[in-house]
């Protein structure tokens, strides 16, 4: 396929055929992902690739029971580490740090930028990929499953496998809306209005065209979409509650010393 078309026909895969995917194949994928660009060439990640069962239904609980993690035949997850880094340190005499905040940050770019690149790879072969957040919001619980080491934090994952769906690419907004030249410009009510246009519309309507979700929908009283993603999807309780997890498990993971 051509990058373009792979590019533009990305879609959320959660339905996948009972097939499996070659080892040749995901070391082709696995082999895209190592090729990303890395800070310093570190590469400050280490890629999990869990195909066991008995593994994908304890992680079934911690990805929030989305039944693309039990039914896709492989689940990956991208870690930042510096868990082997330092090790090497120590073993060459130098100073072993990279405990802090901004170590994690630098892993967390390194294991998205690989992750993006497999995701890539395995659509232009012909597989689908769900990308999930509970990776990181659950991250504690995944980390104890994965047997995560210390300076090891689960950033982004998701199921693989040949799609047994076919769904329509999900809008996007306009890119005048999200590109800026030279300097950020902020944006007038009138503006934010005619950027989120075409997503109000199309949102709205795809919660519509789903019974559960019109349901909830209605149950709640809602009226927006932008009432949707705060009342009903992202509530400031549940952030604030996983921006905590995320938090304790960073200094659980060593990698909050900041003095």
């Amino acid at each position: 396929m051509e990058l373009t078309d792979v590019i533009h026909g990305h879609r959320s895969i959660r339905e996948y055929e009972d097939r499996e995917v070659s080892q040749d194949l995901l070391d082709e994928i696995l082999e895209a992902g190592i090729r990303a660009s890395s800070s310093g060439n570190m590469q400050t990640y280490s890629i999990i690739v869990t195909r066991d069962k008995e593994l994908k239904k304890k992680l079934y609980e911690p990805h929030m029971e989305q039944s693309m993690v039990v039914d896709a035949p492989v689940l990956v997850t991208f870690c930042a580490d510096f868990n082997r880094m330092r090790k090497w340190l120590a073993l060459n005499d130098a100073p072993v740090h990279f405990d802090n905040f901004m170590s994690l940050m630098i892993g967390a770019i390194d294991a998205t930028l690989a992750a993006q690149n497999c995701a890539l790879a395995a659509e232009n072969a012909g597989l689908g990929v769900c990308y999930m957040g509970s990776t990181l919001a659950n991250c504690d619980q995944i980390g104890e499953i994965l047997n995560l080491p210390e300076n090891v934090v689960p950033i982004v994952g998701y199921s693989l496998g040949y799609p047994a769906e076919n769904p329509a690419p999900r809008d996007r907004l306009p890119r005048h809306g999200l590109v800026h030249y030279d300097q950020y410009q902020d944006y007038t009510d009138e503006e934010i209005t005619e950027i989120y246009k075409e997503r109000n519309e199309k949102g709205w309507e795809r919660y519509m065209a789903v019974p559960k979700l019109k349901e909830m929908t209605e149950e709640l009283e809602l009226k927006n979409l932008a009432q949707i993603y705060t009342i009903a999807k992202y509530t400031k309780e549940t952030h604030t509650r996983f921006s905590q997890t995320v938090l304790n498990y960073l200094a659980k993971q060593n990698f909050m010393n900041n003095e």
